[in-house]
């Protein structure tokens, strides 16, 4: 980004003409005066980055989106407040970097790498991002240099205290390509998504092993519980074997709920096309169905049409229906929350998105890192309630009563 020459003849206008430092620093400086047009120009050129065309340009016509207009905001600096002008495009998708939506203080550079690092920027993009927009040159080791410095907020944040009670926590893993000992391996990176008694999202941790496994969830489980989680009222898990027992070793009291959605999967795949149709039809009279009895009968009408043709499937069901039916003791409002685990995968799909270009991390600290700032990118927009939290909260009082000490009136 080049501003005009007039913009550089005027600031060396006034530098010579300022007889005191207020004339520099002051309210009216010199100094404010920069400030308040370079970074209007810098969101002028990162909107510009956002649509693909230059202002005016013809190329921007029945582009699907456009530029609509500005407003002006006012921010904080360290040489004082200032007024800057901020473009809007008609999608409402510019999500500016300089200055962040919501944000009332002008960032640095470092604020800036490390935003960019957070939706999934190599180190080497960001370098000509910055360079590109704002004509600043920073080495890829400098950026890598910035992104560690959150390591130990990071580190902070994942040994922070928590909660005595979670009325509902999800629990599931991700997995990526990392470099370990000269070689390159898939290692699960797990999360753990926990549902505060306000019915706030709120994600507890990231852990990162070499696969999914009870061994390691116990670990993790047994780390919750040192952090001061006392108790959970209902865990929401797939379908690991062994992990249900962890669970009863360390928070014995909880509810556990295997995820109906990750059971139809694995029922999709027993199932030969022609077939398939068929099944997932009276599949759906099972997890659907108003009691648990109903259910029962749905599956025993289920094995009857389709036990010899798909034994496997049938087994699966059985030998996992105590989990698989937890939900279906609850009211419908909270067997909605429930019976998946689709509150954490709704994560991990944004978190694809983060991580897509990468084709292996060079490290586990690398992946923490990555997952670390997009979770607090993403969990800027966790601002909204769980639908319907006010009567789940109430049903969960009823079902586990003298566990939730802790009410809210909030809708």
């Amino acid at each position: 980004m080049k501003l005009p020459d007039s913009f550089y003849t005027e600031v060396r206008k006034k530098l010579e003409a300022a007889e005191t430092i207020d004339d520099v620093m002051g309210t009216d400086g010199v100094i404010r005066q920069i400030l308040q047009t370079t970074v209007s120009e810098f969101l002028q050129a990162e909107m510009t980055v956002h649509l693909g065309y230059d202002k005016h340009d013809p190329s921007g016509n029945n582009s699907g989106n456009n530029r609509n207009g500005s407003t002006r905001k006012r921010v904080a600096t360290e040489h004082g407040p200032i007024e800057i002008v901020v473009p809007r495009d008609r999608n409402g998708s510019f999500e500016p970097v300089a200055v962040r939506k919501h944000e009332r203080r002008l960032g640095k550079v470092e604020d800036i790498v490390i935003s960019l690092y957070a939706r999934g920027m190599s180190t080497r993009d960001i370098q000509a991002q910055i360079e590109d927009l704002y004509g600043v040159e920073i080495s890829p080791s400098a950026v890598s240099q910035i992104t560690e410095s959150v390591m130990a907020t990071m580190v902070e944040w994942q040994n922070r205290p928590l909660e005595a009670l979670f009325p509902i926590v999800y629990f599931d893993a991700i997995h990526y390509r990392v470099r370990s000992k000269g070689r390159v391996v898939t290692k699960a990176a797990y999360s753990v998504l926990g549902i505060t008694v306000d019915g706030q999202k709120e994600l507890l941790g990231i852990w990162v092993g070499e696969s999914e496994g009870a061994t390691f969830w116990f670990s993790v489980l047994t780390e919750l519980r040192n952090r001061g989680l006392e108790d959970i009222l209902i865990v929401c898990i797939d379908g690991l074997k062994g992990f249900p027992e962890a669970i009863e070793d360390v928070f014995p009291h909880a509810a556990v709920q295997s995820c109906v959605i990750h059971q139809i999967r694995f029922s999709t795949k027993a199932v030969t096309w022609k077939d398939l149709k068929a099944v997932l039809k009276d599949l759906r009279q099972v997890y659907t169905a108003p009691t648990r009895e109903a259910a029962e009968v749905g599956l025993d009408a289920l094995e009857k049409t389709w036990g010899e043709h798909y034994p496997l499937l049938i087994k699966s069901w059985r030998e996992n229906w105590p989990k698989l039916s937890t939900y279906l003791a609850y009211p419908k409002e909270l067997r909605h929350v429930i019976y998946t685990t689709n509150a954490i995968e709704s994560l991990y799909r944004q978190f694809r998105k983060v991580t897509k270009n990468k084709a292996a991390f060079p490290d586990d600290d690398a992946l923490r890192k990555m997952l670390f700032l997009a979770q607090r990118h993403i969990a800027e927009k966790w601002t909204m309630r769980i639908p319907k939290w006010s009567i789940i909260l109430g049903q969960l009082a009823n079902i586990f009563e003298g566990r939730i000490t802790i009410l809210t009136n909030r809708d």
